[in-house]
Formats: structure tokens, sequence, C-alpha cells
């Protein structure tokens, strides 16, 4: 059984993990990539200014008229990337291709269940809904089942 410590620093201390083990097993590397996804941030710009979003804090990206949208639980922020560039960086931070024109970060996705003509409707952190298009449903089975 791994014993789990959290300890609160100052705002001057850098922020750390430390993973003390036994062996480098599977599980540890497993606890170690998902605190690597978790960290990154994107920069996108809304009402003409420009901010900086933490990856962990993105729904979803979608592309629309040939814009590049990044969704979070209260905005919506334009990129300047398209998604098959954000597809490359956000792979290995639990994000899934769900359709020709969006991704879709597992992470923030609560539900999922069938819907029509074998598609599947996810259902988000903030209740918000998005399609998983047919063709993408095997890629999201395996990603789940572990094998992705």
């Amino acid at each position: 059984m791994m014993e789990i410590r959290l300890k609160k620093i100052s705002r001057g201390e850098p922020e750390m993990v430390e993973i003390k083990c036994h062996e480098i097993s599977d599980e540890v590397m497993e606890i170690a990539a998902f605190v690597k996804s978790r960290q990154g941030r994107l920069s996108g710009s809304l009402d003409g200014r420009q901010y900086e979003i933490a990856i962990r804090d993105i729904l979803y990206v979608e592309s629309v008229d040939n814009r590049t949208f990044l969704y979070t639980a209260d905005q919506s922020y334009e990129v300047k990337q398209r998604v098959y560039e954000l597809e490359e960086v956000l792979k290995k931070k639990s994000f899934l291709r769900i359709s020709k024109a969006a991704l879709l970060n597992l992470m923030k996705v609560t539900s999922i269940r069938p819907a029509l003509n074998g598609r599947f409707l996810a259902v988000l952190s903030n209740g918000e809904e998005v399609i998983i298009s047919r063709k993408y449903v095997p890629d999201l089975k395996k990603t789940l089942k572990g094998e992705g």
C-alpha cells in the first residue's frame, strides 16, 4: 500500500511531486504520467485580450468556421493553432479526438452514453454534452480500456 502525504508550502517555494518507491513499476509510471499530464498552459484570446489557460481547465477543443476554440467550464478562447496541431500537444495529456473538428479532455468527462447512429454522448463536468462521432468511438473504447 502506497502512503500519500501532502504538505502545504509557502508561495516562494517551488511546487514539486516526489515519488519514493522500491521499484519503478507500471503503477508508479502511470502516476508520474498523470501528474505530468496535468501541467502546461495554452495561450488564447477573448475579447481582444490574451490569456494563459491551464490545460487541466480545458473541457474540449473545437474548430468552427476555420477558427479554433478552447472551452473551459465558463469561457471559450480562440487560439491560433489548428485542431491537428493541438492534438499533437494534448494527446499525452488525456485528450482524445472525438470528431474531425474536436478534441475532448477525458479528465472532464462525468459520463458517456450511446447516442443515435453509433455515436456516443459525453457529459462534461460542467453539464455540457458533446457528441463523439461514430468513427472515433473505437479509439475511445480502446483508451478507456487502457489499450490506447
